[in-house]
Parts: structure tokens; sequence; C-alpha cells
């Protein structure tokens, strides 16, 4: 990809925004550097391109969820949509649900780590097809950070809601845990491929395994 695109002005704000990161990440253990371009020809151009590859695969080992990290995914996500490569792959019980969910008045949001425009991708080249008239809007880390309490009630004051209002849908405990720090309420969605949840979670949270499972009141 990085080949494909290195010329294109997006591709460079991308780059320089990783590289930006990576000074910011330049004391963190096994840190991964993006140097600038000092000169022309194949062997300098391949030599930044894989320091951009090593940055990416470190950040993604970490599990982190930078902005820099989200913003050039998502443009690699729609070239492989646009062509075709992939598709959003949708779980078949959600599409019924939300749209009852709607039918019964209830608005419906996406908070991912994943930025707003690889959402878009997602839910508009999906297995079900283009399912993006079922959200009523889009939410990254922009917003803030899943894991931090206050980023739930930016959300909640953005769609002008109370956060005892709202139910989060999540799989990850900690993001749970910011969310009910918020007072908003949580279920944890068990799905295959999930991480594993300890005992005292499984005891602690409401876990749901499908949206059928999920029987909401009739307006909020």
């Amino acid at each position: 990809y990085l080949r494909a695109h290195w010329e294109e002005e997006e591709c460079q704000r991308d780059v320089g925004l990783l590289r930006k990161q990576a000074q910011e990440d330049s004391s963190l253990d096994g840190a991964v550097p993006i140097p600038l371009e000092s000169g022309s020809g194949e062997e300098e151009l391949e030599r930044v391109i894989q320091a951009v590859v090593d940055n990416v695969h470190w950040q993604m080992s970490l599990d982190r969820k930078t902005t820099a990290l989200k913003q050039l995914q998502g443009h690699m996500w729609r070239a492989a949509y646009a062509t075709g490569h992939v598709k959003g792959e949708i779980f078949e019980d959600v599409v019924p649900a939300i749209r009852k969910w709607r039918e019964a008045g209830m608005k419906v949001y996406i908070y991912s780590s994943g930025s707003i425009e690889a959402q878009k991708l997602l839910f508009g080249y999906s297995t079900e097809g283009d399912i993006l008239e079922l959200f009523d809007g889009h939410f990254d880390t922009k917003i803030g950070p899943k894991v931090e309490s206050e980023s739930y009630r930016r959300i909640a004051a953005s769609i002008g809601c109370a956060t005892n209002n709202i139910l989060f849908l999540t799989d990850v405990p900690r993001e749970a845990n910011a969310a009910e720090e918020a007072d908003t309420h949580v279920a944890v969605v068990i799905r295959p491929g999930n991480a594993g949840l300890t005992d005292d979670e499984k005891s602690y949270y409401s876990l749901i395994s499908s949206f059928t499972e999920l029987f909401l009141p009739s307006s909020t």
C-alpha cells in the first residue's frame, strides 16, 4: 500500500502523523523511529517505508489505538474495500436487532478505536450490503480513548443524552469499566475470536453472545 500511494498527499500526511507519534514515543521500550527521507532513490525510499512498516507493527503488537495508526489503517482499508478485496463481516443477529431497536425509536451509534472513516467503510461495504443508514452517528478516539470514562461523558454530551440512558456494548472489560465509571449501562459481548474473560469479569458484567439477548425499553 505504501509503495503504491507514497507520492500522494494523503499518504504523506499519514506518514507525517506516524512520524510525530514516533517522536512522542521515543522514550518507550522498543519504540521505532521513522526517519525523514535524506535523499532520492529507491534504496532510500525503501528504508523509510520499512521504518513505517516496523513502527506500525510495533504499535499493533502493543494493541495501541493511536490516531496516527488508525488513520493509516483506515486509508488502507478504504483501498481494500474499494477494490472489493475485503468486506466487513457482520454477525447475522446484528442487522435485524438494530432495525428492531430503531423501529422502537432508539438511536444507535458506533464508538470504535478504528477511525470514523474505517467504520463507514466496514458498514458501507459489509456482507449485508451498505448498512450505514442504521447508525445515527460515529465516534472514534478523537473524542477520547475508550478506556477513559471522560470519553463516554463527551459522547453523551455530543448526542444530548444522559449517560444513564445509554447502553454500551463492548468485548473489552477495560472499556466496560470506563463506561460504567461514567454511569453508562454496559453489556459485554462474547463472540468467537474475542479475548477470554476472567471468572471475576464473567460474574460481574452482564454477558450476551447475540444481540437477540438484549431486551430494551420501547423509549429512552
